[in-house]
């Protein structure tokens, strides 16, 4: 029996060989395509797509601030005595016109009296020196001399007969005592504080970066919310012209006029304020998912569909603001709706790859 040669099983393993790559080869052609054919199906089926269109840059700006007193106010006594009567302490509520605390007034109504004496006595003296200048014993000299000394005691006699009124303090207004410094029987000094009152007004001071400042109004309706209360409306009262020097924040002051009366309200009590604001400024607001990057330019870059049927590309937009949830891009009044992909636009920047 003859073998078969050795040129001959070669060439036959070869042809084999290549009849199997040239079967892989196709095979690997058709799952390719099948694999792309599913990625396009997915890629259809992944993302999310907003149509969103122009309009006036609005937000909330959202901060915690702490309820305060409107007005406080420092009661002292413009004379010197001894604190005889106290008809209020720390934390009373009084009415307006009720009288709070008073000197003992002995003092200063012997000082009244006498200088009231001593008026009396420069009136006659006036009167005395025009009967002799009637008679010529008396020149316009000594008329002018006792006329001065009449206004000089009449002066004087005000001057006691208001002391004597400032040694009682009654209220300005209706309030509440935040402090009494001092107590029955003690020494009084002019100016000095007896006790500091404020009145029922309450505010909430809430500090703002520049940017939010310029959005604020005075009289715009706000937002706020107290922990054992609901939400009450108030009105940005107080705007002021220039920042503290330690934070640089500007400080602006809520009036709650709709706060009730008898409600458990504390000063220094935090409180959520929530103002809602609108500029003149047109912007496409966009989820910030939708951001794909911000180049070196500083503009944001997302997929967008130019006009309806076109495919998805890449558009950048100037950046109007920024924030944790939305991107605001800056518009024109007439531009026309974006439509952008908010979610799943790394598929198709995968997909392009």
């Amino acid at each position: 029996m003859k073998m078969p040669k050795v040129k001959t099983i070669i060439n036959h393993y070869s042809q084999y060989s290549i009849s199997k790559y040239i079967a892989m080869k196709r095979l690997f052609t058709v799952l390719n395509l099948l694999l792309i054919s599913i990625a396009n199906i997915a890629f259809a089926q992944s993302y999310d797509t907003e149509v969103v269109v122009a309009d006036f840059y609005s937000d909330t700006i959202e901060r915690t601030g702490r309820l305060d007193y409107k007005r406080t106010l420092s009661l002292a006594f413009k004379s010197s005595g001894y604190l005889r009567l106290l008809n209020i302490d720390e934390g009373e509520q009084f009415t307006k016109g009720q009288l709070l605390a008073s000197l003992d007034v002995s003092e200063l109504k012997e000082d009244k009296n006498a200088n009231y004496a001593q008026l009396l006595q420069a009136k006659r003296e006036v009167k005395r020196i025009s009967r002799l200048m009637d008679k010529e014993m008396a020149s316009e000299r000594d008329m002018d001399n006792a006329m001065t000394q009449a206004e000089a005691r009449r002066a004087a006699y005000q001057v006691s007969y208001y002391n004597l009124e400032k040694a009682q303090i009654y209220a300005p207004f209706s309030g509440i005592v935040l402090a009494r410094n001092t107590e029955l029987g003690e020494l009084q000094s002019p100016g000095n504080e007896v006790l500091k009152i404020a009145k029922l007004d309450w505010i909430v001071k809430v500090a703002l970066t520049g940017q939010e400042v310029g959005q604020v109004q005075l009289g715009q309706s706000v937002k706020v919310t107290l922990d054992h209360m609901a939400t009450i409306e108030g009105f940005v009262s107080k705007i002021p012209a220039i920042a503290e020097s330690t934070s640089n924040l500007f400080i602006i002051e809520i009036s709650l006029p709709k706060a009730p009366a008898l409600s458990r309200m504390i000063a220094g009590q935090l409180a959520g304020v929530d103002i809602d604001f609108k500029s003149s400024k047109f912007v496409y607001k966009l989820p910030i998912g939708a951001l794909v990057a911000v180049d070196e330019a500083g503009k944001a870059i997302v997929i967008a569909q130019p006009s309806e049927g076109a495919d998805f590309v890449k558009q950048s937009f100037s950046i109007f603001q920024l924030d944790n949830d939305y991107v605001y891009l800056s518009a024109s009044p007439d531009d026309a709706p974006l439509k952008v992909m908010t979610k799943g636009w790394q598929n198709l920047l995968v997909s392009e790859q």
